[in-house]
C-alpha cells in the first residue's frame, strides 16, 4: 500500500494525465516554488529596508524601477509566445536555439539603451553604478525566463521552480552576509547579480543534458517569424513596463527618495501577497493555449474554473489587507515605514484588479489577440504617465497609487470588452456572480471579526490565520446553503 500510495503522489507531481491533474501539477509546483522564493526575497527586502534605512533603500528601488522600464525590450513577449507554439506543436521546438540568439541580441539592445539613459535620469555617480549592476542581474533573469517558458509549453513546472529556488537560497544568503557584514546598496546589488549568474550557470547545464544539447544557431527566418509574433506582447510589454515603473522613476527624478522607498516597501508586500494567486494563471496559462484548438466547450470551462478561484482569494487578500495593512507594514518594516500603510491599502486594491484582467490577457493571448492586447496596455500607460504626471507633485507616493488603481481598472474594463466582442468565452453570470456573492458576504464576516480589538491586537500572524479560517468557513457555510436552495427552487 504505500508503494502504490507512493508511485500514486509521484505520477501525480510528475505526470501530465487529466486537465485537472495537469492544472493542480503545474500549480504546485508553481506555488512550491513561489512559497519558498517570494518568502525568502521578502525577509531579504525586509532586512534591507530596515539596515539601508528608507533614503538608500529608496536609491535600490529607483535604480530597478529605471532598469525595469527598458529590460522588456530584452523580453519582449518571447516567453508567452515561446510557451504559445510549443505547447501546441512539439516540433517547433527545433526553433528554440534561434530563439536563444534572437534574446542575445535583444539584450544587447536593452544594456545599451540602460546605459545611455542612466546619464539624463541621475546626476549621482553611485546610483548609476546601481543601475548598471542591476542591469545585467535583470539581463541574466532574463535569459533564464526563456528556458522557463520552455518548460511551462512541456508543463514541466518543476524545472523552473528547482531553478528559481536555487537562485533565491544564493539572492537571500549573498543578500544577507552583506546587509550584516558589509551594508551599503551597491554590495546589496552585487548580491543579486551574483546569485543569478551562479543560478543561470545550472539552467545551461540541467538543460545541456536532461532536455537536448545547446547550440547557436542564427536562422533568420525564425527570428523574423518570433518577431512578428511577439511584437504587440513586446509593445505591450513596454507600455506596461511604463505604467508599472514610471511612477517611481519620476519620484526618483523629482528628488522623492524616501518616497520611493516608502511607495516601493509598500508595493513589494501588495503584489508579494498576491503572487500564490498570478500562479493560477501560470499553470492554468499552457492547458488555456492547448484547448484552444482542440475544444471551445473545454476552454470555457477551464477558463470558468479558473476565474472563480481567482475571485474567492481575491476578495479574501484584499479585504484581509485593507484591515490588517498598519499591523503588516509595522511588522515588516517598523515605524520609519508608516507612511506606506495607506499606499499599501490602495495598492492591494490595484493587485485585486490585475489578477483579475490577467487571465482576460492570457484568452487573448491563446486566441491570438495580441493587438487587442497592446491597445488596452498602451491606452493604460499614456493615462497612466498623465496622471503620474499631474498626482505625483501633488500627492507624491498616495498620487502614485491612486494613478495605478485608476489605470488598472481601466484596462480591466477595455480587456473585458475585447473578450466579448471578438471571442466565444462568456462569463457565466448565475455561476461565477454566485460566487463573487458569496465571496463578498465571507469577506464581510471576517472584515468584522478581524477588526474587533480583541482579534486585531493579536499577533499579525495570529490575525491572518483567523482571518482566513473565518473566510473559508462562511464561504463553504454559504455555498452549501445556496447550493440547496438552488436545488428546492428547480
Amino acid at each position: 500500500m504505500k508503494l502504490e500510495a507512493l508511485s500514486n503522489v509521484k505520477k501525480f507531481l510528475f505526470d501530465n494525465t487529466t486537465v485537472r491533474q495537469t492544472i493542480s501539477k503545474n500549480y504546485f509546483w508553481l506555488i512550491a516554488g513561489a512559497g519558498i522564493n517570494k518568502l525568502l526575497k521578502m525577509v531579504l527586502i525586509i532586512y534591507a529596508a530596515r539596515i539601508l534605512g528608507v533614503t538608500e533603500y529608496g536609491k535600490f528601488s529607483f535604480a530597478l524601477a529605471f532598469v525595469s522600464l527598458f529590460i522588456v525590450f530584452h523580453d519582449f513577449g518571447l516567453p508567452a509566445t515561446i510557451t504559445r507554439e510549443f505547447a501546441r506543436e512539439k516540433e517547433k521546438e527545433k526553433e528554440f536555439y534561434s530563439v536563444l540568439s534572437f534574446t542575445a541580441l535583444l539584450a544587447v539592445v536593452a544594456l545599451t539603451l540602460i546605459l545611455s539613459g542612466s546619464f539624463f535620469i541621475t546626476q549621482d555617480p553611485g546610483i548609476r553604478i546601481i543601475i548598471l549592476i542591476l542591469a545585467l542581474f535583470s539581463l541574466i533573469n532574463g535569459f533564464a525566463v526563456v528556458f522557463y517558458a520552455f518548460f511551462q509549453a512541456r508543463q514541466r513546472m518543476e524545472y523552473q521552480m528547482w531553478a528559481e529556488t536555487l537562485q533565491s537560497i544564493l539572492v537571500v544568503g549573498m543578500g544577507l552576509f552583506v546587509l550584516f557584514k558589509m551594508p551599503s546598496v551597491e554590495n546589496f546589488s552585487y548580491s543579486y547579480l551574483f546569485a543569478a549568474i551562479i543560478s543561470f550557470i545550472f539552467v545551461l547545464f540541467f538543460f545541456n543534458f536532461k532536455i537536448f544539447p545547446l547550440r547557436i544557431c542564427w536562422e533568420k527566418s525564425v527570428w523574423k517569424k518570433f518577431f512578428i509574433m511577439a511584437l504587440p506582447l513586446g509593445l505591450a510589454g513596454s507600455f506596461g513596463s511604463l505604467y508599472s515603473y514610471t511612477d517611481s522613476v519620476i519620484m526618483g527624478y523629482l528628488g522623492m527618495i524616501n518616497e520611493t522607498g516608502w511607495y516601493n516597501a509598500a508595493y513589494r508586500i501588495s503584489f508579494t501577497a498576491f503572487i500564490f494567486i498570478g500562479l493560477i494563471s501560470s499553470s492554468f496559462y499552457p492547458v488555456l493555449s492547448e484547448n484552444f484548438r482542440k475544444s471551445k466547450e473545454m476552454l470555457q470551462k477551464v477558463w470558468n474554473y479558473e476565474i472563480e478561484i481567482i475571485i474567492i482569494l481575491v476578495f479574501l487578500f484584499v479585504t484581509g489587507g485593507i484591515v490588517l495593512a498598519s499591523k503588516i507594514i509595522n511588522f515588516a518594516y517598523g515605524p520609519a515605514f508608516f507612511p506606506s500603510i495607506l499606499a499599501f491599502q490602495i495598492l492591494i486594491v490595484t493587485t485585486g484588479i490585475t489578477l483579475f484582467y490577467t487571465t482576460l490577457k492570457d484568452l487573448l493571448i491563446v486566441a491570438n489577440l495580441q493587438k487587442k492586447f497592446f491597445i488596452a496596455i498602451a491606452a493604460g500607460a499614456i493615462i497612466n504617465i498623465i496622471l503620474n504626471l499631474i498626482l505625483i507633485p501633488r500627492y507624491s507616493l498616495y498620487g502614485s497609487a491612486v494613478a495605478t488603481t485608476i489605470t488598472h481598472s481601466l484596462i480591466l474594463i477595455t480587456l473585458a470588452i475585447f473578450i466579448l466582442k471578438y471571442t466565444s468565452i462568456r462569463l457565466s453570470i448565475r455561476k461565477v456572480g454566485l460566487t463573487a456573492l458569496i465571496s463578498l458576504i465571507s469577506s464581510f464576516a471576517m472584515y468584522f471579526i478581524i477588526s474587533r480589538p480583541e482579534i486585531y491586537n493579536l499577533n499579525v500572524f495570529i490575525s491572518i490565520i483567523i482571518g482566513a479560517a473565518i473566510y473559508f468557513l462562511a464561504f463553504f457555510s454559504l455555498r452549501y446553503s445556496f447550493k440547496k436552495l438552488l436545488l428546492c427552487l428547480n
